[in-house]
């Protein structure tokens, strides 16, 4: 008993550390009960077959195709749109669409979705950012606690509670606690926020993170000419090469992308993208981006047997899906120096085309290749997210600015918002209704897989990229430790001691009692073990007096995710500290009196709702 109470002590101090991931902590801790004999190896590596964990890896997945798509995004864009200049009307509005996201999506990805939009219509609205950024970082965490799926403690409960012998809770069973936790939540954090948090009106900090593609698009004035043209099937250019077209000697016009769609309506749509070159090989249907005057693509269009959709490229139009820009610096000693662009042949090296050029504060974009080139000189290159990464490959001669392959992550899928809602729909049917026979963790993964089937990725790299392995290996690793506290007989004395010191004063007094515990500890680890290592407690204390331990789980899963004292007892704390410059007394003094409050009310309110 002795060595797996230090073990976790150890780990405890580890977590609070932070200079070791909690990952790793977690590991070691279970190789030294392994090791010690305490717990055997088929024990130790359950927590990574079990299915809360293999649902965890699932979820990451759906929940990153939603992001990928865009469709969270346009959801709450035009949700928080109805806010208008209302700092109050935006506050509810920023509690209840982060809520009902967090509902359904990892608490993390939520923050990570709901910052940039909640920090952009602060500063529309004239409000400071750190009023908002963390009830954001608190409503996922309630948010969480309406579904099944919300939050990992309420799978961990929820997966004990079955094992006991008791009828499945259904995907909406938290709902209603989670409801009035929601409630009171957002009203108890009201005038903490407006209190505290805030009051230096000043904007935080707001450090260069490099051009985006939409700036890189305006400077460079890519629009500016650019016309949208459509190959009529049959017609001239139907089935026939750029190459073989001549449209730059012909007509003083260039193509600078093709797009084509297999399908412009319904679920299973697809666009391909293809940076334009002499062997692109056009299509019936397909759409080109021209560059040039509307007169000479009026008559390109006519002579080749096109159609000119519009006069006018905007901005909003852009869409970088296959293919992506980027800016590319000659350095000082580079071979290419003295050079024409024509000469140095990145369209036939590397498969990609220069749009445009800046020279100190002047920006080139016609009669490009007769252009010679000096070092400092950037170049705008076009082609396939790809081919603009291997550039980096000749630090000699240039550097490419920004991250081709993060740019590439980031770009937003949209035209498979439509299929993400699909399967996201279909997953939560699947656990919603018990006439499905379908396991919960048999519709997450089908979602996961179907996700990247039908595109709502790049690619399968992609989609592993938004599991975050570090909380999938720190949950499997954390599990086992159940099985050392109960066979040393830690488990049955805490219970014990719980009894003896509130059992007499009724349920309800020990129900608080474990509420409290299950607080305290989650300060220190994280809540998805803290539920791991609490639950068995609760359910032997609840068996000892004679009550029903779905209340006495309940309390553990709200205790376990409720936790605000501190910006480490969860992700979104953490992840809103440095973007709003919390200190860490802001979430002593809005964080604590919250989850105080919260406490006392759930006590209160769970024995009403789940009888003992």
């Amino acid at each position: 008993m002795l060595l797996t109470l230090l073990t976790l002590l150890a780990a405890a101090v580890l977590f609070v550390d932070g200079r070791i991931r909690s990952d790793v902590v977690a590991l070691g801790a279970l190789l030294v009960l392994t090791a010690a004999g305490i717990i055997s190896v088929p024990e130790a590596l359950s927590g990574f077959s079990n299915p809360i964990v293999v649902m965890m890896v699932g979820l990451f997945v759906v929940g990153g195709a939603v992001f990928r798509t865009g469709l969270a995004a346009g959801i709450s864009g035009k949700l928080i749109g109805l806010a208008g200049n209302s700092p109050t009307r935006l506050y509810f509005l920023v509690m209840g669409v982060t809520a009902a996201i967090g509902a359904f999506v990892s608490n993390t990805g939520t923050v990570a979705l709901m910052m940039p939009i909640v920090v952009s219509m602060c500063a529309a609205a004239g409000t400071n950012a750190a009023r908002l950024l963390m009830p954001l970082a608190f409503a996922s965490s309630m948010g969480g606690m309406l579904t099944l799926i919300g939050t990992p403690p309420n799978l961990v409960v929820a997966e004990l509670w079955e094992e006991s012998g008791h009828e499945p809770l259904g995907f909406f069973g938290f709902a209603p606690a989670g409801l009035v936790c929601l409630v009171a939540g957002t009203l108890i954090l009201l005038p903490l926020a407006r209190r505290f948090l805030g009051r230096d009106e000043s904007a935080p900090d707001k450090r260069a993170t490099g051009k985006s593609l939409a700036q890189l698009v305006k400077e460079y004035g890519l629009t500016a000419d650019m016309h949208l043209v459509e190959v009529n099937r049959r017609g001239v250019a139907d089935g026939r090469t750029l190459g073989q077209l001549d449209l730059r000697a012909r007509f003083d016009v260039d193509v600078t992308e093709l797009r084509r769609e297999s399908s412009r309506h319904g679920l299973l749509r697809h666009v391909m993208q293809e940076s334009a070159g002499p062997d692109t090989l056009l299509r019936g249907g397909d759409m080109l981006y021209v560059r040039g005057s509307e007169e000479n693509v009026r008559r390109m269009a006519v002579a080749c047997g096109m159609t000119l959709q519009s006069d006018r490229v905007e901005r909003s139009d852009m869409r970088f899906y296959d293919v992506g820009i980027a800016e590319v610096v000659l350095m000082p000693s580079s071979s290419v120096a003295g050079r024409t662009v024509a000469d140095v042949g990145l369209r036939r090296l590397f498969h990609v085309s220069v749009l445009g050029l800046r020279r100190g504060s002047r920006v080139m974009r016609d009669d490009l290749a007769d252009v010679v080139l000096h070092s400092g000189d950037v170049l705008l290159v076009q082609g396939s997210w790809e081919a603009i990464a291997t550039l980096g490959n000749h630090p000699e001669a240039w550097v490419v600015l920004g991250s081709p392959e993060k740019r590439a992550e980031s770009v937003t899928i949209d035209y498979k918002a439509p299929v993400a809602a699909a399967i996201m729909l279909l997953m939560v049917c699947a656990m919603v209704f018990d006439f499905i026979p379908v396991p919960p963790v048999v519709a997450v993964l089908a979602a996961a897989v179907l996700t990247v089937l039908t595109g709502c990725f790049r690619n399968v790299e992609a989609a592993y990229r938004t599991i975050n392995w570090e909380s999938v290996v720190l949950i499997a690793a954390m599990m086992p430790m159940s099985f050392a506290l109960e066979k040393t007989g830690v488990t049955a004395l805490v219970s014990r001691t719980l009894v003896d010191w509130l059992g007499g004063a009724g349920p309800m007094a020990l129900m608080g009692g474990i509420y409290l515990t299950t607080a305290v500890l989650t300060m220190f680890i994280s809540n998805t073990a803290t539920a791991v290592l609490v639950a068995p407690i609760a359910v032997s204390s609840a068996v000892a007096v004679g009550a029903s331990p779905l209340p006495f789980l309940m309390a553990v899963t709200f205790a376990a995710s409720m936790c605000f004292a501190s910006p480490f007892s969860t992700p979104p704390n953490a992840l809103v500290m440095p973007a709003a410059q919390y200190r860490f007394m802001d979430y002593i003094k809005v964080g604590l009196p919250l989850q105080l409050a919260i406490g006392v009310i759930m006590v209160l309110v769970l024995p009403l709702i789940y009888s003992f």
